[in-house]
Protein backbone atom coordinates (compact mmCIF):
# COMPACT_ATOMS: atom_id res chain seq x y z
CA UNK A 1 0.00 0.00 0.00
CA UNK A 2 2.36 2.20 -1.26
CA UNK A 3 0.76 5.85 -2.04
CA UNK A 4 1.75 6.77 -5.44
CA UNK A 5 4.50 9.31 -5.98
CA UNK A 6 3.33 11.13 -9.06
CA UNK A 7 0.39 10.85 -12.02
CA UNK A 8 -3.13 10.20 -11.46
CA UNK A 9 -4.38 9.21 -8.48
CA UNK A 10 -6.04 5.92 -8.10
CA UNK A 11 -9.71 5.08 -6.88
CA UNK A 12 -11.53 2.30 -5.37
CA UNK A 13 -14.24 0.49 -6.55
CA UNK A 14 -16.83 0.10 -4.21
CA UNK A 15 -15.65 -3.68 -3.39
CA UNK A 16 -12.11 -2.62 -2.48
CA UNK A 17 -13.89 0.04 -0.19
CA UNK A 18 -15.42 -2.45 1.55
CA UNK A 19 -12.70 -4.80 2.13
CA UNK A 20 -10.75 -2.00 2.69
CA UNK A 21 -13.11 -0.79 5.52
CA UNK A 22 -13.24 -4.93 6.91
CA UNK A 23 -9.83 -4.83 7.33
CA UNK A 24 -8.90 -1.38 8.92
CA UNK A 25 -11.70 -2.73 11.35
CA UNK A 26 -10.54 -6.66 11.86
CA UNK A 27 -9.06 -7.46 15.65
CA UNK A 28 -5.39 -6.39 15.70
CA UNK A 29 -5.13 -4.64 12.53
CA UNK A 30 -3.69 -1.00 12.38
CA UNK A 31 -2.08 0.95 9.69
CA UNK A 32 1.23 0.07 8.87
CA UNK A 33 -0.47 -3.72 9.55
CA UNK A 34 -2.84 -2.63 7.40
CA UNK A 35 -0.05 -1.69 4.39
CA UNK A 36 2.18 -4.98 4.83
CA UNK A 37 -1.00 -7.24 4.51
CA UNK A 38 -2.30 -5.29 1.21
CA UNK A 39 1.79 -5.36 0.14
CA UNK A 40 1.90 -8.73 0.98
CA UNK A 41 -1.29 -9.81 -1.11
CA UNK A 42 -2.06 -7.64 -3.20
CA UNK A 43 -5.51 -7.03 -2.11
CA UNK A 44 -7.95 -6.52 1.27
CA UNK A 45 -9.84 -9.23 0.06
CA UNK A 46 -6.89 -11.68 -0.40
CA UNK A 47 -5.75 -10.28 2.79
CA UNK A 48 -8.39 -10.92 4.88
CA UNK A 49 -8.97 -14.96 3.46
CA UNK A 50 -5.20 -15.30 5.33
CA UNK A 51 -6.12 -13.33 8.54
CA UNK A 52 -6.76 -16.81 10.50
CA UNK A 53 -3.59 -18.37 8.79
CA UNK A 54 -1.45 -15.79 9.55
CA UNK A 55 -2.32 -15.06 13.04
CA UNK A 56 -1.90 -18.79 13.87
CA UNK A 57 1.33 -18.93 12.30
CA UNK A 58 2.15 -16.26 14.74
CA UNK A 59 1.01 -18.07 18.02
CA UNK A 60 -2.30 -16.96 18.48
CA UNK A 61 -4.43 -19.85 20.18
CA UNK A 62 -7.45 -18.01 18.44
CA UNK A 63 -9.20 -16.94 15.13
CA UNK A 64 -8.80 -13.40 14.93
CA UNK A 65 -12.40 -11.44 14.99
CA UNK A 66 -12.69 -10.09 11.46
CA UNK A 67 -15.39 -7.30 10.45
CA UNK A 68 -18.18 -8.79 8.26
CA UNK A 69 -19.43 -7.44 5.15
CA UNK A 70 -22.54 -6.70 7.08
CA UNK A 71 -21.39 -4.67 9.73
CA UNK A 72 -19.04 -2.71 7.22
CA UNK A 73 -21.79 -1.76 4.97
CA UNK A 74 -23.34 -0.98 8.20
CA UNK A 75 -21.30 1.56 9.37
CA UNK A 76 -20.91 2.56 5.64
CA UNK A 77 -24.51 3.90 5.01
CA UNK A 78 -24.47 5.12 8.57
CA UNK A 79 -21.59 7.58 6.93
CA UNK A 80 -23.63 8.65 4.44
CA UNK A 81 -26.79 9.08 6.46
CA UNK A 82 -24.53 11.15 8.74
CA UNK A 83 -23.00 13.42 5.23
CA UNK A 84 -19.39 11.89 5.64
CA UNK A 85 -17.46 9.33 2.72
CA UNK A 86 -14.78 7.28 3.30
CA UNK A 87 -11.42 8.60 2.03
CA UNK A 88 -8.61 6.25 1.04
CA UNK A 89 -4.83 6.64 1.08
CA UNK A 90 -3.52 7.46 -2.85
CA UNK A 91 -7.06 8.59 -3.72
CA UNK A 92 -7.28 12.42 -5.38
CA UNK A 93 -9.11 13.55 -1.68
CA UNK A 94 -7.14 12.10 0.33
CA UNK A 95 -5.29 15.10 2.53
CA UNK A 96 -1.67 15.18 0.42
CA UNK A 97 0.52 16.08 3.96
CA UNK A 98 -1.35 12.85 5.48
CA UNK A 99 -0.33 10.79 3.02
CA UNK A 100 3.43 11.16 3.62
CA UNK A 101 3.70 10.32 7.26
CA UNK A 102 4.78 7.11 8.20
CA UNK A 103 2.08 4.45 8.08
CA UNK A 104 -0.85 6.88 7.84
CA UNK A 105 -4.72 5.45 7.98
CA UNK A 106 -5.69 3.72 5.32
CA UNK A 107 -8.92 5.13 5.21
CA UNK A 108 -10.64 8.20 6.80
CA UNK A 109 -14.16 8.81 7.34
CA UNK A 110 -14.53 12.97 6.39
CA UNK A 111 -17.39 15.37 6.68
CA UNK A 112 -17.07 18.78 4.62
CA UNK A 113 -15.49 20.54 2.13
CA UNK A 114 -12.51 18.72 0.19
CA UNK A 115 -10.98 21.43 -1.12
CA UNK A 116 -10.09 22.42 2.61
CA UNK A 117 -8.27 19.03 2.78
CA UNK A 118 -5.94 20.08 -0.17
CA UNK A 119 -4.58 23.40 1.24
CA UNK A 120 -1.05 23.98 3.21
CA UNK A 121 -2.05 23.17 6.40
CA UNK A 122 -0.62 24.36 10.09
CA UNK A 123 -1.60 22.81 13.42
CA UNK A 124 -2.69 25.08 16.52
CA UNK A 125 -3.10 23.10 19.64
CA UNK A 126 -2.76 23.76 23.15
CA UNK A 127 -4.16 24.09 27.20
CA UNK A 128 -7.74 22.87 27.59
CA UNK A 129 -7.40 25.33 30.41
CA UNK A 130 -5.78 28.07 28.71
CA UNK A 131 -5.06 31.53 29.67
CA UNK A 132 -7.72 34.39 28.08
CA UNK A 133 -4.68 35.77 26.37
CA UNK A 134 -3.45 32.30 24.91
CA UNK A 135 -7.41 31.90 23.77
CA UNK A 136 -6.63 35.26 22.04
CA UNK A 137 -3.47 35.24 20.24
CA UNK A 138 -4.44 31.26 19.26
CA UNK A 139 -7.54 32.71 17.12
CA UNK A 140 -5.83 35.68 15.80
CA UNK A 141 -2.77 33.45 14.71
CA UNK A 142 -5.11 31.21 13.22
CA UNK A 143 -7.41 33.68 11.36
CA UNK A 144 -3.90 35.34 9.84
CA UNK A 145 -2.70 31.79 8.84
CA UNK A 146 -6.08 31.44 7.29
CA UNK A 147 -5.56 34.66 5.51
CA UNK A 148 -2.69 33.43 4.11
CA UNK A 149 -3.93 30.61 2.38
CA UNK A 150 -3.52 27.83 5.13
CA UNK A 151 -5.82 25.62 6.31
CA UNK A 152 -5.69 25.23 10.16
CA UNK A 153 -5.57 22.28 12.53
CA UNK A 154 -6.78 21.31 15.73
CA UNK A 155 -8.41 18.28 18.02
CA UNK A 156 -11.67 20.23 18.78
CA UNK A 157 -10.80 20.30 22.56
CA UNK A 158 -11.90 22.93 25.10
CA UNK A 159 -9.27 26.09 24.71
CA UNK A 160 -6.76 26.72 22.47
CA UNK A 161 -7.93 24.11 19.48
CA UNK A 162 -11.18 25.93 19.97
CA UNK A 163 -10.21 29.35 19.47
CA UNK A 164 -8.06 27.73 16.41
CA UNK A 165 -10.76 26.46 15.14
CA UNK A 166 -12.89 29.27 15.80
CA UNK A 167 -10.42 31.90 14.12
CA UNK A 168 -9.82 30.22 10.99
CA UNK A 169 -13.68 28.94 10.63
CA UNK A 170 -14.31 31.39 7.88
CA UNK A 171 -10.82 30.72 5.54
CA UNK A 172 -10.63 26.87 6.50
CA UNK A 173 -10.52 24.82 9.65
CA UNK A 174 -10.27 21.03 10.02
CA UNK A 175 -10.89 18.63 13.60
CA UNK A 176 -9.23 15.68 14.00
CA UNK A 177 -11.81 13.77 16.13
CA UNK A 178 -10.94 11.01 19.11
CA UNK A 179 -14.29 9.00 18.24
CA UNK A 180 -16.04 8.65 15.33
CA UNK A 181 -17.52 11.59 13.69
CA UNK A 182 -20.63 11.26 14.53
CA UNK A 183 -19.04 11.48 18.40
CA UNK A 184 -17.57 14.53 18.36
CA UNK A 185 -16.19 15.37 22.46
CA UNK A 186 -16.62 17.11 24.70
CA UNK A 187 -20.31 18.01 23.89
CA UNK A 188 -19.92 21.85 24.58
CA UNK A 189 -17.90 22.09 21.02
CA UNK A 190 -20.28 20.17 19.38
CA UNK A 191 -22.38 23.28 17.71
CA UNK A 192 -18.56 24.33 17.08
CA UNK A 193 -18.18 20.97 15.51
CA UNK A 194 -21.07 21.06 13.37
CA UNK A 195 -20.13 24.40 11.55
CA UNK A 196 -16.68 23.49 10.86
CA UNK A 197 -18.56 20.48 9.01
CA UNK A 198 -20.24 23.17 6.90
CA UNK A 199 -17.42 25.32 6.43
CA UNK A 200 -14.56 23.45 6.93
CA UNK A 201 -13.67 19.38 7.31
CA UNK A 202 -14.45 17.12 9.75
CA UNK A 203 -11.72 13.92 9.95
CA UNK A 204 -11.73 10.78 11.57
CA UNK A 205 -9.96 7.19 11.21
CA UNK A 206 -12.16 5.59 14.22
CA UNK A 207 -15.27 3.94 13.52
CA UNK A 208 -18.97 5.45 13.48
CA UNK A 209 -20.26 5.74 17.25
CA UNK A 210 -17.06 5.22 18.84
CA UNK A 211 -17.47 6.87 22.14
CA UNK A 212 -13.52 8.78 22.02
CA UNK A 213 -11.89 6.87 25.22
CA UNK A 214 -8.52 8.38 27.25
CA UNK A 215 -6.49 6.20 24.54
CA UNK A 216 -7.72 7.07 21.69
CA UNK A 217 -6.62 10.87 21.86
CA UNK A 218 -2.80 9.97 20.94
CA UNK A 219 -4.16 8.43 18.04
CA UNK A 220 -5.85 11.85 17.24
CA UNK A 221 -2.49 13.41 17.77
CA UNK A 222 -1.20 11.94 15.63
CA UNK A 223 -3.67 12.91 12.80
CA UNK A 224 -3.19 16.08 13.95
CA UNK A 225 0.00 16.56 13.42
CA UNK A 226 0.31 14.36 10.43
CA UNK A 227 -2.19 16.94 8.27
CA UNK A 228 0.08 19.66 9.12
CA UNK A 229 3.22 20.84 7.97
CA UNK A 230 3.94 22.59 10.96
CA UNK A 231 2.74 22.63 14.40
CA UNK A 232 1.91 25.75 16.56
CA UNK A 233 2.21 25.24 20.61
CA UNK A 234 0.60 28.20 22.25
CA UNK A 235 0.45 26.97 25.58
CA UNK A 236 0.77 23.37 27.30
CA UNK A 237 1.78 22.37 31.19
CA UNK A 238 4.93 20.16 31.38
CA UNK A 239 2.10 16.87 31.20
CA UNK A 240 0.12 17.77 28.83
CA UNK A 241 -1.37 15.67 25.30
CA UNK A 242 -0.16 18.79 23.37
CA UNK A 243 3.26 17.78 24.38
CA UNK A 244 2.78 14.38 22.41
CA UNK A 245 1.42 16.08 19.72
CA UNK A 246 4.85 18.23 19.38
CA UNK A 247 6.60 15.06 19.83
CA UNK A 248 4.86 13.32 17.28
CA UNK A 249 5.57 16.08 15.03
CA UNK A 250 8.51 15.83 14.99
CA UNK A 251 8.99 12.48 14.76
CA UNK A 252 7.18 12.93 11.31
CA UNK A 253 9.68 15.60 10.17
CA UNK A 254 7.10 18.71 10.41
CA UNK A 255 8.39 21.89 12.04
CA UNK A 256 7.29 22.31 15.56
CA UNK A 257 6.66 25.66 16.94
CA UNK A 258 5.87 27.22 20.75
CA UNK A 259 4.60 30.45 22.26
CA UNK A 260 7.10 31.56 24.70
CA UNK A 261 5.17 32.17 28.28
CA UNK A 262 5.60 32.94 31.80
CA UNK A 263 7.96 31.29 34.22
CA UNK A 264 5.23 31.93 36.68
CA UNK A 265 2.31 30.37 34.61
CA UNK A 266 2.40 26.65 34.64
CA UNK A 267 0.67 26.46 31.35
CA UNK A 268 3.42 27.70 29.93
CA UNK A 269 6.24 25.65 31.54
CA UNK A 270 5.57 22.91 28.19
CA UNK A 271 5.66 25.60 25.20
CA UNK A 272 9.15 26.89 27.17
CA UNK A 273 10.41 23.75 27.52
CA UNK A 274 9.56 23.35 24.11
CA UNK A 275 12.22 26.08 22.83
CA UNK A 276 15.07 24.90 25.32
CA UNK A 277 14.78 21.73 22.78
CA UNK A 278 15.31 23.58 19.48
CA UNK A 279 11.54 24.42 18.88
CA UNK A 280 10.73 27.52 16.84
CA UNK A 281 10.10 30.55 18.86
CA UNK A 282 6.41 32.18 17.82
CA UNK A 283 5.54 35.95 18.49
CA UNK A 284 3.88 36.56 15.06
CA UNK A 285 2.57 35.05 12.04
CA UNK A 286 5.72 36.02 10.37
CA UNK A 287 7.41 33.33 12.56
CA UNK A 288 5.22 30.27 11.08
CA UNK A 289 4.71 31.54 7.38
CA UNK A 290 8.91 32.58 6.72
CA UNK A 291 9.30 28.66 8.08
CA UNK A 292 6.41 26.39 6.49
CA UNK A 293 5.54 28.51 3.10
CA UNK A 294 9.22 26.98 1.43
CA UNK A 295 7.93 23.90 2.22
CA UNK A 296 4.00 24.36 1.18
CA UNK A 297 5.05 23.03 -2.29
CA UNK A 298 6.54 19.88 -1.65
CA UNK A 299 5.52 17.02 1.06
CA UNK A 300 7.11 16.95 3.91
CA UNK A 301 10.05 14.42 4.30
CA UNK A 302 9.34 11.21 5.55
CA UNK A 303 10.87 9.71 8.81
CA UNK A 304 13.41 6.61 8.09
CA UNK A 305 10.81 3.76 8.87
CA UNK A 306 9.58 1.15 6.83
CA UNK A 307 9.07 3.25 3.71
CA UNK A 308 8.93 0.58 0.95
CA UNK A 309 8.67 -3.34 2.31
CA UNK A 310 10.03 -5.73 -0.17
CA UNK A 311 8.72 -8.21 -2.36
CA UNK A 312 7.42 -10.77 -0.09
CA UNK A 313 7.33 -13.39 -3.29
CA UNK A 314 11.00 -12.95 -3.70
CA UNK A 315 11.81 -15.33 -1.36
CA UNK A 316 10.39 -18.71 0.19
CA UNK A 317 7.94 -18.34 3.01
CA UNK A 318 9.88 -18.39 6.65
CA UNK A 319 10.14 -21.36 8.64
CA UNK A 320 9.34 -22.64 12.33
CA UNK A 321 13.51 -21.95 12.14
CA UNK A 322 13.19 -18.64 11.21
CA UNK A 323 10.52 -17.93 13.28
CA UNK A 324 12.47 -18.73 16.40
CA UNK A 325 15.01 -16.85 15.30
CA UNK A 326 13.33 -13.43 14.97
CA UNK A 327 11.15 -13.98 18.44
CA UNK A 328 14.61 -14.16 20.00
CA UNK A 329 16.16 -11.80 18.91
CA UNK A 330 13.09 -9.61 19.90
CA UNK A 331 12.52 -8.38 23.47
CA UNK A 332 10.73 -5.60 25.36
CA UNK A 333 12.71 -3.09 24.18
CA UNK A 334 12.19 -1.52 20.70
CA UNK A 335 14.61 -2.46 18.10
CA UNK A 336 14.33 -1.28 14.51
CA UNK A 337 13.80 -3.71 11.91
CA UNK A 338 16.90 -3.57 10.25
CA UNK A 339 18.77 -4.65 13.56
CA UNK A 340 16.68 -7.84 13.55
CA UNK A 341 17.67 -8.44 9.84
CA UNK A 342 20.98 -7.86 10.68
CA UNK A 343 20.95 -10.02 13.43
CA UNK A 344 19.23 -13.06 12.16
CA UNK A 345 20.51 -13.02 8.66
CA UNK A 346 17.36 -13.62 7.04
CA UNK A 347 15.92 -11.82 4.15
CA UNK A 348 14.22 -8.68 4.71
CA UNK A 349 10.95 -10.25 3.22
CA UNK A 350 11.07 -13.39 5.51
CA UNK A 351 11.40 -10.75 8.41
CA UNK A 352 8.71 -8.91 7.66
CA UNK A 353 6.26 -11.67 7.07
CA UNK A 354 6.97 -12.90 10.64
CA UNK A 355 6.78 -9.22 12.41
CA UNK A 356 3.12 -9.48 10.24
CA UNK A 357 2.15 -12.70 12.00
CA UNK A 358 3.64 -11.64 15.07
CA UNK A 359 1.36 -8.77 14.95
CA UNK A 360 -1.31 -10.71 14.08
CA UNK A 361 -1.17 -13.00 16.68
CA UNK A 362 -1.10 -9.97 19.04
CA UNK A 363 2.40 -10.65 20.51
CA UNK A 364 3.83 -7.92 18.49
CA UNK A 365 3.95 -4.03 19.33
CA UNK A 366 5.06 -1.28 16.88
CA UNK A 367 6.63 2.16 18.07
CA UNK A 368 7.20 5.21 16.14
CA UNK A 369 10.02 5.52 13.74
CA UNK A 370 8.91 1.84 12.99
CA UNK A 371 10.64 0.11 15.51
CA UNK A 372 9.26 -3.15 17.24
CA UNK A 373 9.35 -4.59 20.22
CA UNK A 374 7.82 -8.20 21.61
CA UNK A 375 4.63 -7.97 23.92
CA UNK A 376 5.86 -10.37 26.88
CA UNK A 377 3.12 -12.05 28.55
CA UNK A 378 2.71 -11.36 32.33
CA UNK A 379 0.91 -14.43 33.19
Amino acid sequence: MTPPSGGAARRLSDRQRLNWLRLIRTEGVGPATFRDLINRFGSAESALDMLPELAARGGSARRPRIASEAEAQAEMARAAAFGARFVAVGEADYPPVLRHMDAPPPLIAVKGEAAVLQLPAVAIVGARNASLAGIKFARRLAAELGREGYAVVSGLARGIDAAAHTGSLDTGTIAALAGGLDRPYPPENVDLCEAIAARGALVSEMPFGWEPRAKDFPRRNRIVAGLALGLVVVEAARRSGSLISARLAGEMGRLVFAVPGSPLDPRAAGTNGLLKQGAILVTGIDDVVSQVAPLAGRPPPVPDALDEPPDFSATPPPGDDDRARVVEALGPTPVDVDEIIRHTGLHPAQVFMILLELDLAGRLERHSGGAVSLLVDDA
